[in-house]
């Protein structure tokens, strides 16, 4: 059948079961928000406060789905708009496909009004990117741009469309999604023997889960694992949710912010090995005394990362789901208790620091945990309050921990949280926030209000850029230089200015009541918690140390 570029578009989402697009019209894309008019009963498009939102939007609804999320924006500023979601979602490794317009094929690169390179603009932050220049090609680069977005490690594509491409006609006829399939060529009985031998002979050996262990869908093997050859398991950041934080083997995060039984489990292990981790500088800090006295087990789907941060002493690539699976087979279940032993013994020694007295950010982080009976899934913005999410909420299955790790993007919880709710309509989610992040983009309530979402934000406003001041105050000499916010801000009354609902926790007496409120509210909720500026995230690894020289006070 024959139809416009723009119908074409849409029929190829349908074809890969996208019912969700979170956008902002304009221009260069008025084709395609003119085609949708026609698929309002199949595809449901959420108009966002600003393309910004709308990338995040479609990032925390793919990261709580395990789907593709979806955002769309016109030429020019609409789709610069977009690119620091997409490097977020690059950064994580999350499946997204940005579909971008441009000005018509005979205006390219004349500097036209709105007109960006935006293929250029993305290419290190996409893992491909295409512009289409003739209607025909459409329908494969589509099909083609899912398929990059799904296969191997996942990450973001983007689409750039001529506004004439989307307003051509040529025929179209549907195709069925190929599956995508694991990689596990790359996986050979060889070095799965001699994983399984490193592991044989190991006295200590401590396991390093991060985002890929959730992104295979690998963590009931990862347990598995775990509990067969008595390993203790650490998380990075991302990979909070796919080891559960109520295992007996969990010790917490790693690095940078990780618990100290974490770090000093690294330190004094025999055998570390590397699942779905990319090793950052967050996890490794000082790389010349990491992991001092253990040989070096990576595990991952891309090879890019072997031997790229940390040089190890073995590896094995490819789908982390089929590795353990085949690596468990080799394994006879073993027993290790002067080590578990010990991993105890850190862990009631140096449990995490719960901060000051009064109202603490710790406290209120665990009341929301307790009150959500630990099944909220949680988005956060970045800084302090993102790490006091990531230690005072026990996440227990994977995809319910929603946070900016690679780039740190302050700005990307309430849309992430938008996103999540889109993609979970039956689930709580809770945005954690601090006062500096949620301004950014607190232009999102209008979104969540408008279509009834029950996001709720908890902002732990310090009235500061928090974690810019306390590494101020720790290596800056408390020389505190454009990072207190003040008070001029009511985020309670800016609440009820969008239509949400607007409460205040000033008293520690007030958690529980108010937090109870949000909770039955059924509406977009935003509660603004008074907490001490002086409050600090701890444990710290300091610059340039190594990550067993952890402040913890």
């Amino acid at each position: 059948m024959k139809l416009n570029g723009a119908e074409i578009l849409l029929n190829c989402l349908l074809e890969h079961q996208v019912d969700t697009i979170f956008g902002f019209p304009g221009g260069a894309v008025l084709n395609i928000y003119d085609a949708l008019t026609k698929y309002t009963d199949r595809i449901t498009h959420y108009l966002t406060s600003h393309e910004q939102g709308a990338a995040h939007a479609a990032d925390g609804y793919a990261r709580s789905t395990g789907k593709v999320g979806v955002c769309l924006a016109t030429s020019g500023p609409g789709a610069t708009n977009l690119v620091t979601g997409i490097a977020t979602a690059y950064m994580d490794s999350v499946p997204m496909v940005a579909i971008t317009g441009n000005v018509p094929v005979s205006l390219l690169g004349k500097d036209s009004f709105q007109e960006v390179d935006i293929t250029g603009i993305t290419m290190p932050i996409t893992k491909h990117n295409f512009i289409v220049k003739d209607v025909h090609e459409l329908a494969d680069t589509v099909r083609r741009a899912f398929r990059i977005a799904q296969e191997g490690r996942p990450g973001p594509v983007l689409i750039d469309i001529p506004k004439d491409v989307t307003g051509n006609v040529c025929d179209y006829e549907s195709a069925e999604p190929l599956p995508i399939q694991p990689i596990t060529k790359t996986i050979t009985e060889e070095a799965l023997e001699k994983a399984a031998s490193l592991l044989r002979d190991s006295k200590r050996p401590f396991v390093y889960a991060g985002g890929g262990v959730i992104n295979a869908d690998a963590s009931n093997e990862l347990v598995d694992f775990a509990e067969r050859v008595s390993a203790p398991v650490c998380c990075s950041l991302m990979g909070l949710g796919g080891f559960p934080g109520d295992h007996r083997l969990f010790t917490g995060m790693i690095g940078m912010h990780g618990a100290k039984t974490s770090n000093l489990a690294a330190t004094q292990c025999d055998l570390f090995i590397g699942i779905g981790a990319r090793f950052s500088d967050r996890v490794v800090s000082n790389v010349k005394r990491f992991a001092p006295a253990a040989e070096i087990l990576h595990i991952d789907i891309d090879p890019a990362e072997i031997n790229k941060n940390i040089q190890t002493h073995h590896h094995v690539i490819g789908d982390l789901k089929h590795v353990i699976e085949r690596l468990n087979a080799k394994i006879d279940p073993m027993k290790r208790p002067s080590w578990i032993q010990q991993i105890e013994t850190w862990k009631q020694q140096f449990p995490l620091y719960a901060g000051s007295t009064g109202l603490q950010p710790h406290a209120i982080v665990r009341r929301i945990h307790d009150l959500t009976n630990g099944e909220a899934i949680i988005a956060t913005e970045v800084g302090q309050n993102q790490i006091w999410a990531a230690q005072g909420y026990q996440f227990t299955r994977p995809r319910t921990f929603i946070s900016s790790g690679g780039l740190g993007t302050m700005g990307f919880g309430l849309g992430a949280a938008i996103g999540a709710q889109v993609g979970n309509p039956g689930r709580r989610v809770i945005n954690i926030a601090g006062d500096g992040s949620f301004r950014m983009n607190c232009n999102e309530l209008a979104t969540a209000v408008e279509y009834r979402l029950p996001v709720i934000v908890v902002i732990l406003n310090n009235h500061a850029l928090g974690m810019v001041r306390q590494w101020q105050d720790l290596f800056y000499d408390s020389r505190f230089s454009q990072t207190t916010l003040g008070n001029s801000t009511n985020f309670a009354k800016l609440a009820e200015a969008y239509g949400a609902l607007g409460l205040d926790i000033v008293k520690p007496e007030q958690v529980e009541p108010v937090l109870t409120q949000a909770l039955a509210a059924n509406r977009t909720v935003v509660i603004n918690c008074e907490i001490d500026p002086d409050d600090k995230v701890f444990p710290i690894v300091p610059p340039g140390a190594a990550i067993e020289e952890v402040i913890t006070e």
